[in-house]
């Protein structure tokens, strides 16, 4: 029994060793094939490989990078495959990087771990793909080209001042859809997006419409002498010139001369604030609204006097000459019998197409007087070539005190006649009283759609009527104010 007992020790110890060699080379075979795989909870692109094989990993990469994108068009489904347009993954480099992390590891301690049933950290390999934007954008565009609906424009009606409503749309937001579906390209698991549809409003026309609708309105009403028409959009600075004599469009450059008249008390106004600024002293302030708003020519005479002593109206002019308005000028008092200063020869009066008979005391151009106009709108906002040409000696509080001015120049005619009563309208017109060769107005209005200025003169020979002539200068006025705000709703 003492004999045997050693031995029968030893040969258990050998059996044991042998079945831990038997055991380790199992575990090292099995271990040596879990290594060829894959690590366990390893993503590429986002979809789990771990435990697969080079093979097996691309497939399920192609096979979930493969099915179509839905994209939701209101009530219509549309199914975008990723082939369409040029994705590609770039499998060779994402696998590579599977291939490091696999490897990477030291053998022995990934063998102790796996005898332990420790599992590693699970790494993650990035996605790398490309699609072509261009054609991305091609196959949004054609969607969109199926089912936008853009609505209806908002269009003028023919023969009459009046614009009938446009409709409202909607439309596919191509710039954010690309966004999106480029990001719902790149995702494994969100692959179906709502398309961004934008409403549309109704398109307005444009101001060469607006002119054709002008022209129709001055057909219509059967006047046959000129009308020249300026218009400045005074949020776009866009502008509409029109010279239309005898059913024909004439050249608009240059401006064709007419007599200034009372109009040409704005430029007045605007060289005596220059001189002497606010606040006025009170005979100022009396002689300045009674020029204005009741048209006098004394006053005007007056503060002009008050300029210039002896050639008060030379520097008016030379005001109005340094804001570029070569056609606009006084050459003499209001009064009867004044002298005539100066004549000046302007590029509108040495037109030899048409020839109004301008005053040789005072002359403007319908678009100069209304960039005047203008200028005084864009100052009284901080801006424009008033402050720009003459820095300190005129300021945006004086140019709004102007348009308060312009604004109690109230005759219920002319350009106010063709818009709501309660629309502000900063004017100043002019016309003679018998014969009636010509009539003017120029102003600014302002409008829940915009803010412009508009500055109409009309001329014939023989003399012209005075309400059929005035009533097409309000039809004209409703026609751009309408152009401005039109109906909301389609009647």
């Amino acid at each position: 029994m003492r004999r045997g007992g050693p031995d029968l020790l030893r040969w258990v110890s050998i059996t044991l060793m042998l079945a831990a060699v038997a055991l380790t080379f199992y575990e090292l075979v099995a271990y040596s094939r879990v290594r060829a795989r894959l690590p366990e909870g390893l993503t590429i692109a986002g979809v789990p490989v771990g435990g697969l094989d080079r093979s097996a990993a691309l497939e399920r990469l192609l096979q979930v990078y493969s099915t179509t994108v839905e994209l939701q068009y209101g009530d219509q489904l549309i199914h975008l495959t990723p082939a369409s347009v040029g994705f590609r993954l770039d499998t060779e480099t994402m696998l590579a990087a599977a291939e490091l992390d696999r490897t990477s590891g030291d053998f022995w301690s990934g063998f102790w771990d796996f005898l332990w049933n420790r599992p590693g950290e699970a790494a993650s390999v990035p996605l790398r793909s490309e699609y072509s934007q261009a054609q991305l954008e091609t196959a949004l565009r054609d969607i969109a080209a199926r089912y936008d609906q853009p609505g209806e424009p908002v269009e003028p009606i023919p023969g009459s001042p009046n614009f009938q409503a446009g409709s409202t749309g909607s439309v596919l937001d191509v710039g954010r859809a690309m966004e999106l579906v480029g990001r719902a390209l790149n995702t494994s698991t969100d692959r179906r997006i709502s398309l961004p549809v934008v409403e549309t409003t109704p398109e307005r026309p444009t101001l060469s419409t607006l002119g054709k609708l002008l022209r129709q309105n001055i057909d219509v009403a059967g006047f046959d002498g000129l009308v020249d028409l300026y218009l400045m959009d005074m949020r776009t600075g866009e502008e509409l010139q029109l010279a239309y004599l005898g059913h024909n469009d004439i050249p608009v450059d240059p401006g064709v001369a007419f007599t200034a008249a009372s109009t040409i008390k704005i430029g007045i106004m605007v060289a005596y604030y220059r001189s002497f600024g606010e606040p006025l002293d009170p005979e100022a302030d009396r002689l300045m609204r009674q020029m204005i708003t009741l048209s006098g020519n004394d006053p005007a005479d007056w503060l002009t006097q008050r300029i210039g002593a002896f050639d008060g109206p030379l520097k008016v002019t030379d005001t109005l000459r340094k804001l570029g308005l070569e056609s606009t000028f006084i050459a003499g008092y209001f009064k009867l019998g004044s002298e005539l200063m100066r004549v000046y020869r302007t590029p509108g009066n040495q037109r030899t197409d048409i020839n109004t008979r301008p005053d040789i005391y005072n002359q403007t151009t319908a678009a100069e007087i209304g960039m005047l106009m203008a200028d005084i709108y864009q100052c009284a906002n901080g801006g424009g070539s008033l402050l720009a040409v003459f820095p300190g000696e005129i300021t945006p509080s004086e140019c709004r005190h102007m348009l308060d001015l312009l604004a109690e120049n109230h005759i219920g005619v002319l350009i106010e006649a063709g818009v709501p009563e309660v629309t502000r309208v900063a004017h100043k017109h002019g016309w003679t009283e018998s014969p009636l060769r010509w009539l003017s107005d120029v102003g600014v209005v302002y409008t829940p759609g915009g803010d412009y200025v508009l500055s109409a003169f009309l001329w014939n020979d023989p003399e012209m009527i005075w309400e059929p002539t005035s009533e097409l200068v309000a039809e004209l006025s409703r026609a751009v104010y309408n152009y401005f705000n039109p109906p909301t709703t389609r009647g």
